[in-house]
């Protein structure tokens, strides 16, 4: 008897964190719906997040930034601290955010977002991107995150911005690789635009968040905007 493929895989579960409960009631209709994934906690502030995933363990976070008590950027750094982490790999965190929110949603990325999710972005947008994140990759391709990412770049104060010398133990090919992952290029299109193999440009990409101690390809593509090696627009 042939096994039942997605019987197999358990679906993906998923924290909802913002201080709308009509916001949060919208995703979860449009999140239970698909057969892959489940929302399993609620939560209407960061430090009420924070106490219910101590046990109930989920895959991804979806957190919005402005919330009363805490807010969406400190309860991000408390999931991703070493020093505060618990048992097990924590959640992968989305941050939920409206286009004109300021540049403080950079600090998000710094501190282990793996990528932004516009509010009023289409269903499909949102449940690609929970997808994303949950096979491993940052959420970077949706031309929403890529916007931001640059508007961010534009506002960033100087003294906040990395040196370009941050990029000179980089191979010009691994320079190469940043920019096509800075301009939303997944590794398979990255192929494409190389005429390589996919698994040489793993390997690259690899080495890329190694030599600049990227956690993920938003890091990186944030150190890319920083340094300059890119800029908004091009």
């Amino acid at each position: 008897m042939t096994a039942d493929p997605s019987a197999a895989t358990a679906p993906i579960r998923v924290a909802l964190v913002d201080d709308q409960q009509l916001v949060r009631a919208g995703f979860a209709l449009v999140i239970n719906s698909q057969p892959d994934m489940e929302v399993v906690l609620e939560a209407g502030d960061g430090a009420q997040a924070l106490r219910l995933l101590t046990s109930h363990p989920v895959d991804v976070v979806l957190m919005d930034v402005r919330m009363p008590t805490m807010d969406g950027l400190a309860a991000t750094a408390h999931l991703t601290d070493p020093g505060t982490r618990q048992v097990g790999e924590p959640p992968k965190v989305v941050i939920l955010t409206t286009f004109d929110l300021d540049e403080y949603v950079l600090q998000a990325i710094k501190a282990g977002a793996s990528g932004f999710l516009l509010k009023d972005a289409p269903p499909e947008e949102m449940l690609s991107a929970i997808r994303t994140v949950h096979s491993g990759d940052a959420v970077i391709a949706p031309s929403s995150t890529r916007r931001l990412i640059e508007h961010l770049a534009t506002v960033l104060p100087a003294e906040q911005k990395a040196p370009a010398a941050v990029l000179d133990t980089l191979t010009d090919r691994e320079r190469e690789v940043l920019v096509l992952m800075a301009r939303g290029r997944t590794n398979a299109e990255i192929a494409t635009d190389l005429f390589v193999a996919e698994a040489t440009v793993k390997t690259h990409v690899g080495r890329v968040l190694a030599k600049l101690g990227a956690r993920d390809r938003v890091q990186a593509v944030v150190t890319a905007y920083e340094t300059g090696l890119v800029s908004p627009g091009t």
